[in-house]
């Protein structure tokens, strides 16, 4: 059965509901629902946190007993299987809907087609495929872990017109100016996880949270979605191979997760005076004895990290590059000039041919502040 405009003009809401749980669900799907009976909405919801009700389970409780004969409008294939919460599927079916509409099938090997199974053999029309692109953009992280078994990897780096990122000494506060920092508090907010190495750590001791201060200055940010108090920190990931950082370092003070990715294992008796909640993860090393990044990602994937969110130097931002592991690459640029001895951008080998060279696709360019960002995305 064709879709009609009303049938996109429901998904449509449905989407933008999904899109409420960008800061909250990972490592779950952003998932919005509406059920519609006689041409009214009786029943709509979006999925939360993981482990709470999802998108479905809200918008049949808000529908009650109007959801039977209704149509139901989903941007993922409901699930099939029982994790924290049972099958939105068999909630569906129980529940009496006619017609489910779903944007995309959900690429989990739990479900995969399998939510689909449920409603036609419980005698439901089910009708896929509205809005596919606007859905898939809803959830690159978890499309990427389910595809490639590794988070979708964002580097964000900052620099001068120039492509420098710091002085010759090191100094680099401030390149880009509020807003722009602002802009990145925003993007932080999304992450499953922010990851950087132990260099940036002594040069700059970051707190590498979201500042949610800065975060209301973001024009991105709507503060009705979400509260300080509500507000999910991503975990801290903290490249340190042979176990250099001291843990006197100021994001090992702050509450939250900190993983600390090394080579061989240190005493975790140190972690425990500690307000963050450290976690040594052991992978094996490079032939530079620095931590293989392949391996990482396994590591990673395990631990369900959707999104990884990198902000470190030259020198890793390049092994991310090297490694093929950019998904992403979003620079905040300063109308500022630092000169030729300023510190480069992204350290790569020397290229002989301009079909070695890294190439990007510019996905948009807005300016933020008196600064611009670019994201570019990887051919």
């Amino acid at each position: 059965m064709p879709f009609t405009d009303s049938d996109n003009n429901f998904m449509q809401l449905a989407l933008s509901l999904a899109k409420k749980g960008r800061f909250t669900t990972s490592p779950n799907p952003n998932v919005g629902c509406v059920i519609v009976k006689d041409g009214g909405i009786v029943g709509e919801g979006f999925h939360q946190k993981a482990g709470t009700p999802h998108a479905e389970v809200h918008a049949l409780a808000m529908a009650g007993a109007q959801a039977a004969n209704a149509t139901c409008y989903v941007t993922l294939e409901p699930c099939a299987h029982f994790g924290r919460t049972g099958p939105c599927a068999l909630a569906l079916v129980k529940a009496g809907v006619k017609r489910v509409i779903v944007a995309m099938v959900d690429p989990n090997p739990k479900v995969a087609g399998g939510g689909i199974r449920i409603l036609e053999e419980a005698g439901i029309q089910v009708d896929v495929g509205l809005l596919t692109a606007e859905a898939e953009a809803l959830n690159l992280g978890f499309l990427t872990r389910m595809k490639y078994k590794r988070p979708r990897i964002t580097v964000k780096m900052a620099s001068s017109l120039d492509g420098k990122t710091a002085l010759k000494n090191g100094q680099s506060k401030w390149i880009t100016g509020p807003s722009a920092r602002a802009d990145v508090q925003y993007y932080r907010a999304q992450q499953s996880a922010i990851l950087t190495g132990n260099q940036t750590v002594f040069a700059d001791d970051p707190s590498l949270n979201v500042r949610y201060q800065e975060l209301l200055k973001s024009t991105d940010f709507d503060s009705a979605i979400m509260s300080e108090a509500e507000l999910r920190q991503p975990i801290r990931i903290i490249l340190d191979s042979q176990n250099k950082l001291s843990l006197n370092e100021k994001l090992f003070d702050l509450p939250g997760k900190v993983w600390i990715v090394s080579t061989v294992a240190r005493d975790s008796a140190e972690f425990s005076s500690k307000k963050a909640q450290i976690e040594q993860i052991i992978v094996p090393a490079n032939s530079d004895d620095q931590v293989d990044l392949q391996a990482l990602m396994i590591a990673l994937n395990a631990r369900e990290i959707n999104d990884l969110w990198v902000e470190a130097g030259a020198t890793l931002a390049g092994e991310f590059f090297k490694k093929d592991l950019v998904d992403e690459f979003i620079l905040y640029q300063a109308p500022k000039l630092l000169g030729d001895q300023g510190r480069n951008l992204v350290n790569l080998p020397e290229f002989s041919t301009m079909n070695d060279i890294v190439k990007l696709q510019l996905h948009s360019v807005v300016k933020v502040g008196e600064d611009i960002r670019l994201i570019n995305h990887r051919e």
